[in-house]
């Protein structure tokens, strides 16, 4: 049976027209690319609810800042790569520091946006952001577990940015399933080994752990879809393995790998190989080829497996 794929910025558009259906104090701010983010039936239905500021994404965080301080959920709409570096100081200053109620949602996420080259492969921006106090960093895995994750971010209170992918990838969950912000979701257990991944690269992750564990390898299996606040107790739980591995669309500089190894060099007790984009800008290509460049492929996730482990008894 075939794979279904659905890109996650589709969950994001589908799941925040619902919730603008519900709560009219939810509402869109746009930086004029509502077609690419999914956000065009959110403005065409409640059209109250929807700004569209231009090529502004600097001025759509100050407006975004604006409505919340009078009791709106601004949801603003964006690129990753414009709504994380392009609008930092905004995020920064603005609305972090005051700690207020605007959501940065934002497509385009890693190396999905492939062919566009690496001018919009935002590659750093779950990083940047997860330094800034008071910023929560979510990305879903797929389309089912992204709109469960939308929908909390509107119902908890402060900043949180919310990176979505621009191509199709695999669904893995099914509609019922439930996640929690802050809280990683076990998919496996095991006692080898874990693998700790977060958004697109979960698909790999569970892959590569079932040709682990057909060759005779325990492995413990995480799907880490919220770099900040990090579970640290799923960490920790890894970390009775003695050896770790991360695997992100993301530099392995400050994302995910990083903030694992912040909780590994406090707690000791592990060895951690980060697997993700190798601290170098992507290029014009098909995005399993940005991939595979950067070594974030079923085939290496394994072999890092087996390397760390040893030869199996």
């Amino acid at each position: 049976m075939k794979q279904m794929k659905k890109a996650t910025r589709e969950a994001f558009g589908d799941e925040i027209l619902e919730l603008g259906r519900v709560n009219k104090n939810i509402c869109v701010i746009d930086a004029d690319i509502g077609n690419s983010c999914k956000t065009g039936p959110f403005s065409t239905e409640l059209p109250r609810q929807h700004f569209n500021v231009g090529i502004a994404e600097q001025n759509a965080c100050g407006i975004a800042a604006g409505l919340a301080t009078t009791g709106k959920i601004p949801f603003v709409s964006t690129y990753a790569v414009f709504g994380s570096l392009r609008m930092c100081e905004q995020i920064r200053q603005t609305v972090c520091y005051p700690y207020l109620n605007v959501k940065i949602a934002c497509s385009h996420g890693g190396l999905t946006p492939a062919n566009d080259g690496a001018s919009h492969q935002s590659i750093e921006d779950m990083g940047v952001l997860r330094t800034i106090p008071n910023m929560t960093v979510v990305m879903g895995a797929d389309y089912n577990s992204t709109r469960k994750l939308v929908k909390q971010a509107a119902e908890i209170y402060g900043p949180v940015y919310l990176r979505f992918t621009r191509d199709a990838i695999p669904v893995i969950y099914g509609e019922d399933e439930e996640f929690e912000i802050g809280k990683a979701k076990q998919l496996s257990e095991g006692t080898d080994i874990a693998i700790i991944a977060n958004g697109d690269t979960v698909y790999l992750a569970i892959e590569a752990t079932k040709i682990l564990k057909a060759e005779g390898y325990s492995v413990k299996l995480y799907d880490m879809h919220t770099i900040k606040p990090l579970d640290k107790d799923a960490v920790l739980a890894s970390l009775k393995t003695g050896k770790v591995i991360t695997v992100e669309d993301h530099n392995i500089l400050n994302g995910l790998g990083s903030a694992v190894s912040e909780v590994v060099a406090e707690e000791g007790g592990a060895i951690v190989r980060r697997i993700g984009v190798q601290d170098q800008f992507g290029q014009s290509a098909p995005y399993e080829k940005l991939l595979e460049l950067n070594g974030i492929t079923i085939e290496n996730i394994v072999e890092t497996a087996k390397n760390l482990i040893g030869k199996k008894n």
